[in-house]
């Protein structure tokens, strides 16, 4: 190779020198590494704590669904009955019945004597000693001494004593409803009466009231006597006679409140005459917690719901025609829901209530969250004097079939004038019976009724299929 090419060749490397430098590592830095390091970590931590806080978030909602909340104990209510009366009997007060032989009416018992027992001379001869004679209670004595003002007001200060103990299981119930106005504006208005405590089954205190004052209620608060305002909610309604049962959760009560409240005892109504002495607790003249006396002037006057009667016990206590409460007896039981709906036009402003011993059934249904059975037909009794005065066959009487929204009994074909004889296999005598069978349905549940038609001159037999359902 000569000079010029070798020249040539130098010139070539010289160009493409670069294609065979070294590159060296770029130099770390470590402040840049750190500072990187250092943002991952707090993500990760800043991550986590969000998570923890959604989980803490979600985990009562994810536990409502995955274990349903124990709904509490079933509430259970007693029915009532009239005492029975005590027939003449030869047995009352312990007795037993006189040997007729015994002339002296005396009688004796085989351990009565023993053959060592002593005599009067201290030997034993196998002769008993006369017991003791019975000696008549005294007599009690009467004091004659004239009533004075004082002892009036003695009377009424105790009657007013069971009031207030009373009242410690009412409270004011407060609807809130939310309404817009001509201007497109939104407010509130309130709807407020009272409402009395029933039963506590563990998990709920239950509250029985007429559904107008929460009817539509966006919120319902209640009102405790210590001035606690709580929330609560609507557990079941019975959109045929208008009571409602309300529910406050346990967690939401203090122990101070709960300490200052009692469940109210359900009385025997039945028991309930003309001229019983009883006392409005509540707010009967639309205040709350107020104390009113007085009597019952009837128990004779029932008024027809579908599918039931109930008894209205009418007072001379005055009252508003708003107002609302229960009446007590003087054990302090309730015997009457003040339902002033149900009061005739003259006696608006005397206090009228459905008596308790008659609602009992549909309280129970509505406090373990049940729905009321309901048919639509206004029912009475065909007694024996009236089957023979109008040549009925005992029974049902239906008085009216509800027509003008469709009712589980209109569709079955049930007509004005049928009488019920038999409901879900059972004989049915009375409104009575007709209406504890009923209770004990479920809706959407078919039953079979055997009526009585009349047809020319006589009755015939005839089933009818009718599915159970709910009156909104």
């Amino acid at each position: 190779m000569d000079q010029r090419e070798k020249k040539e060749q130098q010139e070539t490397n010289e160009e493409f020198a670069f294609i065979t430098e070294k590159i060296k590592d770029k130099p770390i830095n470590k402040r840049r590494l750190a500072k990187k390091a250092g943002w991952t970590v707090l993500s990760g931590i800043l991550f986590g704590l969000a998570a923890c806080l959604a989980f803490v978030a979600a985990r009562p909602k994810l536990e409502a669904l995955m274990e349903p909340q124990d709904p509490g104990d079933l509430v259970t209510i007693p029915r009532d009955q009239l005492p029975e009366e005590n027939g003449d009997s030869n047995e009352e007060d312990g007795q037993e019945d006189q040997d007729p032989e015994d002339g002296d009416g005396d009688t004796q018992k085989p351990d009565d004597t023993t053959p060592d027992s002593d005599t009067s001379d201290g030997q034993g001869s196998g002769e008993t000693t006369d017991p003791p004679p019975i000696q008549a209670p005294p007599e009690p004595v009467y004091l004659e001494r004239e009533l004075e003002a004082a002892d009036y007001q003695l009377l009424l200060n105790q009657l007013y004593a069971i009031g207030k103990q009373a009242n410690r299981s009412v409270v004011a119930v407060t609807g809130v409803t939310s309404n817009v106005d001509w201007f497109d504006s939104a407010y509130e208005s309130e709807n407020q009466g009272s409402g009395i405590i029933i039963a506590n089954n563990g998990q709920e205190l239950l509250i029985l009231t007429e559904r107008r004052v929460i009817n539509n209620a966006a919120a319902i608060n209640i009102t405790f006597n210590n001035q606690d305002v709580v929330p609560a909610e609507l557990k079941k309604y019975d959109g045929n006679t208008g009571i409602a049962i309300i529910s406050v959760k346990l967690e939401h009560i203090s122990e101070e409140t709960m300490k200052k409240i009692e469940v109210a005892v359900l009385g025997n109504s039945l028991l309930v005459g003309q001229g019983t002495v009883v006392i409005a607790i509540g707010s009967p003249l639309e205040a709350n917690y107020s104390i009113l006396t007085g009597t019952v002037t009837s128990t004779t006057n029932t008024v027809s719901t579908w599918d039931s009667n109930y008894t209205v016990l009418t007072t001379d206590i005055m009252g508003s025609a708003r107002g609302s409460g229960v009446l007590i007896n003087l054990e302090g039981e309730v015997v009457g829901l003040m339902m002033q709906d149900y009061s005739s036009q003259g006696d608006r402003n005397t206090i009228t209530a459905l008596a308790i011993s008659e609602l009992k059934g549909v309280i129970e249904e509505l406090s373990n969250g049940k729905a009321i059975p309901y048919l639509g037909i206004m029912v009475s009794t065909v007694t024996e004097e009236i089957a023979q005065e109008h040549g009925l066959p005992q029974g049902v009487y239906v008085k009216n079939v509800e027509t003008e929204l469709p009712s589980p009994a209109m569709e079955a074909g049930l007509q004005e004038g049928d009488v019920i004889v038999e409901l879900n296999g059972e004989a049915m005598q009375t409104v009575d019976q007709y209406t504890q069978t009923l209770l004990s349905l479920n809706p959407e549940q078919s039953v079979k009724l055997k009526v009585l038609r009349q047809s020319g001159e006589g009755f015939v037999d005839l089933e009818c299929t009718a599915v159970v359902g709910v009156l909104k």
